[in-house]
């Protein structure tokens, strides 16, 4: 593979939340197709947030997709018309650690992966993202970004449903509550800092809180909400995504599949009553992946969490981890937290 070391850009000093750049820094060369294989890219490139250009197709009829840096899903597949082009754009952070914030730095710079039955990649331009707004993660292991197949975050699949402009970064890490999220300095002291005036922080944690007692639950979920606001950021709380958990009448209406502790607190209820009182728009994906999971049944919803795969009722499959990413989509647009415009649909 050929690498373009971009020596101007690395003299810039880029942290991992940056969505403005030095006037000076757009005016650089774009990084192009030079880095590319057949399959894929690689940019040298500092932390920083990244507009990138693709053009899709070629001779043949292809169909291509666009993974990067720790298996986020960034562009969904493209079908393109032999002889025919497509241009397509997207926003990408580039960060260190690349994936979970407590796992392994992974490789420096940007990396791209071509996917798709056939893929076909004519052209790219990768440049520093002007004004991007950022979406920042805060959660547990069913929305980080999973080293590891089979397993998949749905903040892993969230990037492909977003255009140019807006990209996420995704701090997310496997075993936190809001415990050890705000007290491990490698998570909340570090997402923090970079959040900038109009970034949204959507919130998901309760599924490692088992033993979190309510006041303790709440008041967490409340500290997080004004470190947000403290920088000018917009919180968002989610209620976690159900375990699949099925009661013989084939509902999942049990403490297990509805996030309710061995206290007894349930932290749906508690994630509700928090953005209420603090008036803070919420996702409640916990009704709606319910009604996913009830919808298809014990058997058909195997295919969403790891079940065949690992007897695992409460980790997403890629599959799984992509229609409850689209979920997180249709709210972002449906409450205006993101625009239309700014959203890839279907």
């Amino acid at each position: 593979m050929r690498r373009f070391n971009l020596a101007l850009l690395a003299a810039l000093t880029l942290s991992a939340g940056l969505t403005a750049l030095p006037a000076q820094a757009h005016d650089r060369k774009p990084l192009g197709i030079e880095n590319c294989t057949a399959t894929a890219c690689h940019f040298d490139v500092p932390p920083g947030t990244y507009d990138v250009k693709v053009l899709l197709g070629g001779d043949a009829e292809s169909s291509t997709s666009i993974g990067g840096e720790t298996r986020r899903s960034l562009l969904p597949e493209t079908s393109v018309a032999a002889g025919e082009r497509i241009a397509r754009s997207f926003t990408v952070n580039v960060r260190t650690p690349e994936g979970e914030p407590t796992g392994p730095e992974g490789t420096p710079g940007l990396d791209l992966v071509l996917g798709g039955p056939a893929p076909a990649l004519a052209d790219i331009k990768v440049t520093p993202a002007r004004h991007a707004r950022q979406i920042f993660l805060v959660g547990d292991s069913t929305v980080c970004d999973q080293p590891g197949d089979p397993y998949s975050g749905w903040g892993q699949q969230l990037p492909q449903y977003l255009r140019k402009g807006v990209s996420v970064a995704n701090y997310a890490d496997s075993g936190e509550s809001t415990v050890s999220y705000l007290a491990d300095t490698r998570l909340w002291a570090t997402v923090q800092p970079q959040i900038r005036r109009g970034d949204l922080v959507l919130i998901q944690l309760a599924h490692n809180d088992k033993t979190t007692d309510e006041v303790t639950y709440r008041a967490n979920l409340e500290s997080l909400v004004a470190g947000v606001r403290e920088k000018g950021g917009k919180p968002v709380l989610v209620t976690p995504i159900v375990r699949r958990w099925f009661n013989s009448d084939g509902t999942l209406n049990n403490n297990t599949a509805l996030l309710v502790n061995g206290l007894g607190v349930d932290h749906p209820a508690v994630i509700r009553s928090v953005a209420a009182a603090e008036d803070v728009p919420l996702v409640d994906l916990t009704a709606k992946t319910k009604a996913v999971v009830e919808a298809l049944g014990v058997e058909a919803s195997k295919a969403l969490y790891l079940y065949n795969e690992k007897r695992d009722n409460t980790h997403t499959s890629t599959h799984g981890a992509t229609v409850y990413a689209g979920l997180v989509r249709d709210e972002l647009v449906a409450q205006h937290l993101v625009p239309q415009g700014l959203v890839r649909v279907g």
